[in-house]
């Protein structure tokens, strides 16, 4: 019997049992999250954290939280930036497996599903990329395996909640044994909102999963670790701009004379007064008997409180302070967070975007005959080069680089320090060949303008530029 429907089960009893064990011990060890002196105190319940987050909460913080969406967001934008191409090994030229791929991602604008997959992977445990195949015409025929060279007519993302997995691989000789057999995909017609579902054989599914511990499945949602961060934030920045709207215009407070008697008729002609003032109708109040003082305003800076959950979710996600808040450009950015935000998204293109979501696409579609076969030493991801200098930074090195060059040439001792090598080496950074291609540039100079006699040019052929100095010449 499977607890969790009443059902009886034939096939995979055990696994059942076992999956629904699993589930109660991750309920009990969640409900233990914030317990304090025994269970006397609950801060997660005084603190209104969730015990446990659905999908949905994840997807509503992210669609409407400023910064939940930058967790989000900020590294996918930073991973897939640039062209991706393939390149096979050991072939100069362009080959039909890297004239194809530029073919499909132009037909299909590959890139963008690829960013969108990210996106939604991240948001809850794991996500999806339906491939539309060209022998699905009926939805029945989805649930059966691909066979055969195919024609890919689309690409679909789709996250957790429109692609609930219908039924596992139960039989432990299977090497597939514990993974997804079908799906339940979820289409919504953006035009009516109306949905439909149908059933999907998992050869036609690309099952993407980031974060992961003990499952191939299903992964720790990107924000998991920071979701009670994410509260703090809304309270505070909430708080602050409701703090705002109610203490910048001060209430008021009425001190009657002693020896002043009011009417009811005056009463309300003050509180007809009081109410125009509120909405704006009047700006000026005339009493009489009646002292009105203004309130104290207390609108206290929340900068420094806001800073502290900024910082925390910078240490839990990885993302630089300056980069998660938008100010890695200009003189905001160190060079030091730009190195290591450049260092992360290199290493989550190595570890998840290219093994988890490109080669098992690629290989899926090389399968199907929807790409040629790759040559037998296979291809590479071609990504953009991360470090490469922008065009300003450029100008800050080669004005750099000029201001160090004209000191050295005003120096009337500096090729006795250092040799004009080893100053464009070591000093200026140049590699040897750039080195190389400079020195050949002053020789053909020094010719061209006839700064050296015959004699001087054959000793330049011959020797290096800086030669020894004798004890004689000295």
């Amino acid at each position: 019997m499977n607890r969790q429907t009443g059902v009886k089960t034939k096939e995979g009893k055990g696994s059942t049992i076992q999956a629904f064990s699993a589930l109660i011990d991750r309920a009990l060890l969640s409900s233990r999250l914030g317990e304090q002196y025994g269970g006397d105190r609950d801060v997660y319940e005084a603190l209104g954290y969730p015990v446990t987050i659905e999908y949905s909460e994840y997807a509503s913080r992210y669609l409407r939280q400023d910064i939940a969406s930058a967790v989000i967001n900020r590294p996918v934008v930073a991973t897939w930036r640039g062209e991706v191409n393939i390149m096979e090994a050991g072939d100069d030229n362009e080959t039909a497996l890297e004239k194809a791929w530029k073919e499909l991602e132009d037909e299909l604008g590959l890139k963008s599903r690829f960013i969108r997959l990210d996106k939604v992977a991240g948001i809850g445990k794991y996500g999806v990329l339906v491939l539309g195949l060209d022998d699905v015409k009926k939805k029945e025929d989805a649930k059966l395996p691909v066979t055969g060279k195919r024609k890919l007519l689309y690409v679909k993302p789709l996250g957790q909640d429109n692609a609930k997995i219908a039924s596992w691989e139960s039989k432990p000789g299977n090497k597939r044994y514990g993974l997804p057999v079908l799906y339940d995909i979820t289409i919504t017609d953006s035009s009516t909102k109306a949905t439909s579902t149908m059933q999907v054989h998992h050869s036609r599914i690309i099952h993407i999963v980031d974060g992961k511990l003990e499952s191939e499945i299903e992964g720790v949602p990107r924000l998991q670790n920071v979701f009670n961060r994410l509260m703090d934030l809304e309270k505070l920045v909430g708080g602050d701009a409701e703090m705002f709207w109610r203490g910048a215009r001060p209430g008021y407070q009425g001190k009657l004379d002693k020896d002043y008697q009011l009417t009811q008729e005056m009463k309300d002609a003050m509180q007809d007064q009081v109410d125009e003032f509120e909405h704006n109708l009047r700006r000026i109040m005339i009493n009489e008997g009646v002292d009105l003082e203004a309130l104290a305003q207390q609108v206290a800076d929340p900068s420094s409180h806001v800073d502290v959950q900024i910082q925390m979710i910078s240490a839990a996600t990885g993302i630089p302070k300056r980069i998660l808040t938008g100010s890695e450009r200009g003189e905001l950015s160190s060079s030091q967070d730009k190195d290591e935000w450049m260092s992360y998204v290199q290493s989550r293109r190595e570890e998840y975007a290219e093994p988890i979501i490109l080669r098992p696409f690629i290989d899926r579609c090389i399968e199907y005959g929807i790409l040629p076969e790759a040559s037998t030493e296979g291809y590479t991801i071609n990504w953009e080069d991360l470090f490469a200098i922008s065009e300003s930074e450029r100008v800050v090195i080669g004005k750099g680089r000029a201001e160090a060059l004209a000191k050295y040439a005003a120096s009337p001792m500096a090729e006795g320090v250092m040799p004009p090598e080893a100053f464009l080496e070591h000093i200026l950074g140049f590699d040897k060949d750039t080195v190389e291609i400079i020195l050949e540039m002053q020789k053909a100079f020094v010719k061209e303008e006839g700064i050296l006699t015959p004699e001087e040019e054959e000793i330049i052929e011959e020797e290096p530029i800086i030669e020894e100095k004798t004890d004689e010449g000295k």
